[in-house]
């Protein structure tokens, strides 16, 4: 790094320094440290560590974490630095582990199967697998990191088909608490191959991640545009699409009613995809009867285009919050009509084309849990799902970090007057939330249900009885205070 003596002056990176991984060190006087901030999806994220640590091998990692442990420092690790929230892959003053370097991809034939390590973004992997004609059941925007979408489940174009992301998981190597190396599948420690599933990062630092690939090389997909005046009709489209998943698993719909700062206004937005690349499915009967300010569905795009036309703007304050509503009507129109409402509070305070929000209304019908069993399970907690629902997130992208403040109050009592409404029409309101989609004042990890709750903090008792991942590295959901650390 540019000044090596510096980073012995840094009282954090001291034990790494020792540790003989100052070569992988960056401070705040590097170039590096600020290409690393730079490069995280959301400002929200971008927090000032003391030292980033970019470490180039497996062994890195796993010295780190025995030096760091030792020295009882705070640390956050990153993958690809997606996630918007405060603190979850990021911390102020303490180490932020960037695994960005580890980023080989391998796809090997005989198995049809592809290993990754936690540094790449999903594009990357479809753009080695395209050649190859084989698909993986990942991120739906390209650019999305594949570490924190796999270790919270991660919702694909193939969840009716193939379960969720990370039932599609067969291996995952993990760097412990005490900074041993192990390789984790449904035979090796299955009780940590299933808490992995959902369980977000309180067990470790997965190095390597293997899936098991579909054959495939084109989609039919693309996003449409629809005047808001039409806001209805894509409710009932969308509720009537969730229903027929079950007749239709190749086919995906994801509904945003969104104010969009191009046309300074409301409109909808739909993201459709058919991943055998068939043309004209039933599925989408209603959904093509609306009228189109923009229609950019297609035959034989791939993976990777399909992800830049969903990507989400970046550099910008994020806040997310998520409900999982039930299929219908009544709560979706609710969620759409508050959203409106909160667009011209935003308007208020905020210049019209400084800001983005979306609703999103995305199927979650019973099948996707039904879909987990055959893999082994995973931990969400849907398999005994008894109604379809829809994850609902409402969004608000801003230009400053004082409007973000301004629209954070804005968007978490928006999602308060959903609920309020909710508790007036019995069951419109399930339990469950979305990992990758909650507000660090959400508990998705809780809505998972107590035995799957009651697991997780077995294994993590099992693999890390310090609570390092609990106290030591605080980013993401926990599972629990821990003790020696505290």
């Amino acid at each position: 790094m540019d000044n090596p003596s510096a980073h012995k002056q840094t009282p954090q990176a001291a034990c790494l320094v020792k540790a003989g991984l100052e070569a992988y060190l960056s401070i705040p006087q590097d170039p590096t440290y600020e290409a690393s901030i730079n490069s995280y999806f959301s400002n929200t994220a971008k927090l000032r560590p003391a030292c980033i640590l970019s470490p180039k091998t497996v062994e890195h990692v796993s010295a780190a974490i025995r030096a760091l442990v030792s020295a009882k420092e705070k640390f956050a690790v990153r993958s690809g630095g997606h996630a918007p929230l405060e603190k979850s892959n990021n911390i102020h003053g303490g180490v932020t582990i960037d695994l960005s370097s580890l980023n080989s991809i391998q796809y090997d034939a005989d198995s049809e199967r592809v290993t990754f390590g936690p540094g790449v973004r999903w594009n990357q992997v479809y753009s080695e697998l395209a050649k190859h004609s084989r698909f993986v059941a990942g991120g739906r925007e390209g650019e999305t990191g594949v570490g924190g979408f796999l270790l919270g489940g991660g919702n694909t174009w193939f969840t009716a088909r193939q379960g969720f992301g990370c039932d599609n998981v067969v291996s995952y190597q993990i760097v412990l608490a005490n900074g041993v190396i192990i390789t984790v599948t449904r035979d090796m420690h299955a009780d940590l191959f299933r808490a992995l599933k959902g369980g977000s990062n309180n067990f470790g630092v997965v190095v390597s991640f293997t899936m098991r690939t579909m054959p495939g090389k084109e989609i039919w997909g693309g996003v449409t545009m629809t005047p808001k005046q039409h806001i209805s009709d894509a409710i009932r489209a969308v509720t009537d699409f969730t229903t027929n998943v079950p007749n239709y698993p190749d086919s995906s719909l994801i509904v945003g009613v969104n104010y969009a700062p191009q046309v300074k206004d409301i409109v909808v937005i739909g993201a459709l995809v058919e991943t055998r690349g068939a043309k004209d499915s039933p599925a989408f009967a209603e959904w093509s009867k609306l009228p189109k300010m923009m229609d950019t569905t297609a035959a034989a795009k791939s993976m990777i285009d399909m992800g830049l036309e969903t990507a989400l703007p970046s550099n910008m304050f994020t806040t997310w919050f998520t409900l999982t509503l039930k299929n219908d009507v009544r709560i979706l129109s609710k969620a759409a009509e508050v959203h409106n409402a909160l667009v011209d509070e935003l308007k208020s305070y905020v210049p019209e084309g400084d800001f983005v929000t979306q609703c999103l209304f995305q199927p979650l019908p019973t099948i996707f849990g039904q879909c987990s069993i055959a893999t082994g399970g995973n931990v969400l907690g849907l398999e005994g799902a008894g109604s379809d629902g829809i994850i609902f997130q409402l969004n608000a992208m801003m230009k400053t970090s004082e409007q973000s403040h301004f629209a954070y109050e804005k968007v978490k009592a928006s999602i308060e007057t959903i609920k309020d409404f909710a508790g007036t029409s019995e069951g419109v309101l399930q339990d469950w939330v979305y990992l990758n989609y909650a507000d660090g004042s959400q508990d998705p990890i809780g809505s998972y249900g107590a035995s799957n709750v009651r697991f997780l903090k077995i294994v993590a008792e099992m693999y890390d009885p310090d609570g390092v991942f609990q106290t030591l590295c605080p980013g993401g959901f926990k599972l629990q205070s821990g003790r020696k650390y505290d």
